[in-house]
């Protein structure tokens, strides 16, 4: 995704986390918003169902609010969390419609020459999840120009890494199977709430050449005793240096690519996946 992405990430971490409690304090939220705050704190704790029903209200709500960086902050909040999962097409198409009203009412300004991270968002959400955007932004335009170009880098992308038992994996060496890379960390709670799915599809299509390369950027010493612990079996490999994350330009994670057997990307994830998703990202490659 966009380089704006890592920085908008760290600005949302002030509104979401009591950590950064400090920095949350230098914004003074209306008492309209201030609900809307504690909504979005406690919105990855709540159970699929009511977490779906609980974002679709929040989108709602977020839209009655008075055009501002307020209401523009919250919306791109909602967002990133938005696509940690399936909570339904229409929820996350109401939650596109409100960020792209916020920006549409409130203008964002370039970022280092590029679209602020919010226009990064709306051209993921329409480019990757197929969301309505209505009126077309030119910084929406220039965002998914952006995107096209990154993608055809992806395409392009070859490594050679070691997993954990210190066999090494060359991407463009598995053409003839079906990969999925997955970028991930045992810090990041949506990349282990997916990890039991992608163990799951990996055994039941192992046979019929899937291969899962699970990347993740940290030390042997962290990894292992996690992926020991899980029990997962699919090939782990570590990135320490981020060649590789850099190389797929990963600003957040989790985020999953899939391979067809003829090596050609063909679906990919711009946050966590449920089983039914990632199956549905796998059948475009040939896997049902």
């Amino acid at each position: 995704m966009a380089m704006n992405k890592a920085l908008i990430v760290l600005v949302l971490l002030a509104v979401a986390l009591p950590k950064a409690e400090a920095q949350s304090k230098k914004i003074e939220w209306s008492a309209a918003e201030a609900p809307i705050v504690q909504t979005l704190r406690g919105l990855r704790g709540l159970p699929d169902d009511v977490r779906a029903k609980t974002t679709m209200a929040t989108a709602l709500e977020i839209r009655k609010l008075p055009a501002g960086e307020h209401k523009v902050l919250l919306a791109s909040h909602l967002a990133n969390l938005s696509t940690e999962g399936d909570f339904g097409k229409a929820t996350l198409q109401e939650v596109t419609t409100t960020l792209a009203q916020a920006v549409r009412e409130t203008p964002l300004a370039d970022q280092k020459g590029e679209p602020a991270g919010e226009y990064f968002e709306l051209a993921s959400l329409a480019r990757y999840e197929h969301m309505e955007l209505g009126e077309n932004l030119p910084q929406v335009v220039r965002a998914t120009q952006k995107l096209e170009e990154i993608d055809k880098r992806r395409q392009q992308a070859n490594f050679t890494l070691s997993d954990l038992q210190g066999k090494t994996w060359t991407l463009q060496e598995l053409k003839g199977k079906v990969v999925l890379v997955n970028f991930w960390a045992t810090w990041c709670p949506p990349c282990r709430k997916e990890m039991p799915d992608l163990e799951k599809l990996y055994k039941e299509f192992a046979g019929q050449g899937f291969v899962v390369l699970s990347i993740s950027d940290e030390d042997l010493a962290k990894v292992r005793p996690f992926i020991e612990k899980g029990k997962f079996s699919y090939p782990v490999l570590l990135d320490p240096g981020r060649k590789v994350n850099d190389e797929f330009v990963v600003e957040g994670i989790p985020k999953s690519f899939v391979y067809d057997r003829d090596g050609k990307l063909v679906a990919q994830s711009i946050d966590m996946r449920t089983e039914h998703q990632f199956r549905e990202m796998l059948a475009l490659a040939g896997l049902r």
